[in-house]
Formats: structure tokens, C-alpha cells, sequence
């Protein structure tokens, strides 16, 4: 399949996006529990990193024979992304902590965010597309 370095990394942050949709989802659907603490999703700073060091340019290894052990994972997604529970603060009287009205928020954005990715990788493999059939 035809990759770019920046497709890569947008269908990556797709990946990133959808574990994080599914943090605030199970957030709200919590927001009444007792004792629940709220979890996020961490990511912008390996995001940052990805972009600016254009992981094409690090040193891979190239695995020379088949029965040599492989050193890099090849489903490691490009982005890291790491799960938060936030443990130190309580919004209600019950220890829960989470804020119903910051977590539809931050469900719109990433919804946003999502759907302009989405576009993006599509606009990418229809562009493909159209040049592999104008080459019939």
C-alpha cells in the first residue's frame, strides 16, 4: 500500500482519537457512580515529537534473514498514547470527579478532530486511486 510518513501518522492519531472517544464515553457514562475517577487520554507530546523528527528519518533495522528476531514491532502504533485515572480531586460529595458538562466538551472536540482525519486519510487513498486509474 502507497504510505505516506504524514498519512501514517494521521492514521495513527485516528487510532489515538478512537481509544480516547472511548475514555470520555465510559467517563459520562460514570459521571453518577460513587467513587469513580475520571480517565484521559495523554498524547499531544508524542504527536509534537512525531511530526517534528519525521519518524522516517530515525535508524531502523533491517531484519536480513527470516529466522532473525525482530526489534521493532511493526503494529506499534507511531503515536505512544498513555491512560490517566486522575485520583488526586472529587467534584461531588460521593468522590467521583468527573465534570459532565467538560466531558461533552471534550467529546465534541474530539469528535471534530476525528471526522477531520477521517477526511484527510480518505482524500489521501482517493487521490491514490485516481492515479492508479488514470494510469489504465
Amino acid at each position: 500500500m502507497i504510505q505516506s510518513s504524514s498519512s501514517k501518522i494521521n492514521e495513527s492519531l485516528l487510532n489515538v482519537l478512537n481509544v480516547r472517544h472511548r475514555a470520555i464515553a465510559e467517563n459520562i457514562a460514570n459521571a453518577d457512580t460513587p467513587n469513580y475517577k475520571k480517565k484521559t487520554v495523554e498524547f499531544q507530546e508524542e504527536l509534537r515529537r512525531a511530526i517534528q523528527n519525521d519518524t522516517q528519518d530515525e535508524l531502523e533495522i533491517k531484519q536480513t534473514h527470516h529466522k532473525h528476531l525482530q526489534i521493532k514491532d511493526a503494529d506499534a502504533p507511531l503515536i505512544p498514547y498513555r491512560m490517566i485515572t486522575n485520583d488526586y480531586t472529587a467534584m461531588n460529595n460521593n468522590g467521583n470527579n468527573v465534570d459532565l458538562d467538560m466531558e461533552m466538551a471534550k467529546l465534541a472536540e474530539n469528535q471534530l478532530m476525528y471526522n477531520y482525519l477521517a477526511d484527510r486519510v480518505s482524500g489521501h487513498y482517493s487521490k491514490i486511486r485516481t492515479l492508479m486509474q488514470d494510469l489504465k
